[in-house]
């Protein structure tokens, strides 16, 4: 089959990009799962950009450089950010219900690490909201054509260009070809055993395009949420920043607001630092998020979802704190992309978490996640229209399927190996520990002949990838921080 774009991935990035895609031309939406099943549709928090007159663009690029380390490419900082309101002015057309203030106009909430309210939001589901929204649109698209419980296998290339992907679907292999191809399925926060990531974020576009030959940047700053609900759940359920941003604060076991000694901001400090700290508050005790201070009625009604959830645990937040932790949340790294979406190899393109545009340098800023994935993936509209018509008699192999042995103790394995040595607080000598584990594991891998072996493949690259680069960063930097 052939179609002038695939997408792989369903969340914000891909699926707008789909829709701007089809106004060009066909339109394949490869997706793991469900559509629903990308990391958009869990996003708490909202969309990071200047609306209000009271802010400005020097400001959201000022605080995304700090939170960023100074890492950022500034480039980038400032392409997606000075394009950030017409983005969202592209979403409320598209039919995302935004939060409204009683007065009219948008309600901004505000986060760690912004100086300003300027998080477009719509309550604790902004994620959910966009997502259904898009989906609607999708699915009523005739230029786009969707493949649910499909895996993007690897990229066909050939002297460095692009034809298309082969996919698993229903124990069978096929080549589908396209004249783009745009990768956007999400991050790889599920190589580690503490995450708030949904199954699907296993790396799988960052481990094709690595084998493609691709540039991968910056994946040694894995971004770790401070506040995540301690439990036995997996993925951990996320308490969205914002509720710092209403009055909550971070207290340790004898009732200490610990935050306001480390950092000026407190706790709406960048989420590296406060993570670091709730891990070595942990060394001593549990950590909590003190709510009790938020109305009950304003929690309520500005955060629903994590009402529900706290409440079918038999939580009240209006009277008692909740237990919190640090977990595996962003990948800040990916594939290394210009500001068009463009990657080293011809007519592929990557868009969101899976690439790196150099926006978040080595930390990011809270809620600029949803705003690269609208920001960037609006670039399809700018690609020059084709020159030339990509072939699709190139000879790539088929892989034949072969139903493999259970993954699932190797994963684990995984999990903790980069939970304990490649984490939130690193040190060289643990590193080098967990590059000789992962690669002993690569040894145990089953061919890539079936799904669970091919999944497994990828998180143990991207595993290797990350700690690879944290090896070679000597010194730390924003979430990446390692002692002698």
């Amino acid at each position: 089959m052939k179609y002038d774009y695939i997408i792989v991935g369903s969340g914000l990035a891909g699926l707008n990009a789909a829709l701007r895609a089809s106004e060009h031309g066909s339109v394949l939406v490869v997706t793991k799962k469900r559509l629903a099943d990308a990391n958009t549709f869990y996003a708490q928090g909202g969309i990071a950009a200047v609306w209000s007159k009271s802010d400005n663009f020097a400001g959201h690029i000022s605080d995304t450089i700090t939170a960023g380390a100074g890492h950022n490419n500034r480039k980038a900082v400032n392409f997606i950010i000075r394009n950030g309101p017409s983005a969202i002015r592209r979403l409320i057309r598209l039919g995302i219900r935004f939060t409204h203030k009683q007065n009219d106009g948008l309600s901004l909430n505000l986060e760690g690490g912004h100086g300003q309210n300027r998080i477009i939001n719509a309550g604790d589901r902004t994620g959910r909201v966009i997502e259904t929204a898009l989906i609607s649109k999708i699915k009523a698209n005739k230029n786009i054509t969707v493949m649910e419980n499909a895996l993007a296998v690897d990229l066909l290339v050939h002297d460095k260009i692009c034809h298309g992907i082969c996919v698993f679907k229903g124990h069978k292999f096929t080549n589908l070809f396209a004249q783009r191809t745009v990768i956007a399925s999400g991050g790889l926060a599920q190589i580690y055993e503490e995450n708030t990531n949904p199954e699907t974020a296993t790396g799988d576009g960052i481990a094709m395009a690595h084998r493609a030959g691709c540039k991968i940047k910056d994946l040694e700053f894995v971004q770790f949420h401070p506040t995540a609900l301690k439990s036995k759940m997996a993925p951990l359920f996320l308490l969205s920043e914002t509720l710092r941003g209403h009055g909550a604060g971070l207290i340790n076991q004898k009732g200490e607001h610990f935050m306001a000694k480390i950092h000026p901001m407190g706790d709406l400090a960048p989420r590296d630092i406060i993570s670091r700290a709730i891990f070595n508050e942990e060394k001593k005790g549990d950590v909590f998020l003190d709510t009790i201070k938020i109305d009950k009625k304003i929690f309520k009604k500005g955060f629903p979802q994590i009402d529900a959830k706290l409440s079918s645990l038999g939580i009240d937040p209006s009277k008692q704190p909740i237990p919190v932790t640090p977990a595996a949340h962003y990948t800040c790294g990916g594939i290394k992309t210009d500001l068009r979406g463009k990657t080293g190899i011809k007519n592929l393109y990557a868009f969101g978490e899976t690439s790196c545009t150099g926006l978040h340098g080595a930390n990011r800023l809270a809620s600029n996640s949803l705003l690269e994935a609208i920001v960037m993936s609006e670039q399809v509209k700018t690609l020059p229209e084709f020159k030339t018509k990509v072939k699709s008699n190139q000879d790539f192999t088929l892989p034949e399927y072969k139903k493999q042995q259970d993954t699932g103790a190797l994963r684990n394995e995984l999990k903790q190996i980069m939970w304990k040595d490649v984490g939130i607080i690193r040190k060289q000598k643990d590193l080098a520990k967990a590059m000789v584990k992962l690669t002993n594991l690569q040894k145990k891998l089953p061919p890539p002949t079936d799904q669970q072996a091919i999944i497994t493949g990828n998180m143990l690259t991207c595993a290797i990838l990350v700690t690879r680069a944290a090896i070679a960063r000597k010194k730390s930097l924003g979430c990446h921080f390692i002692l002698p």
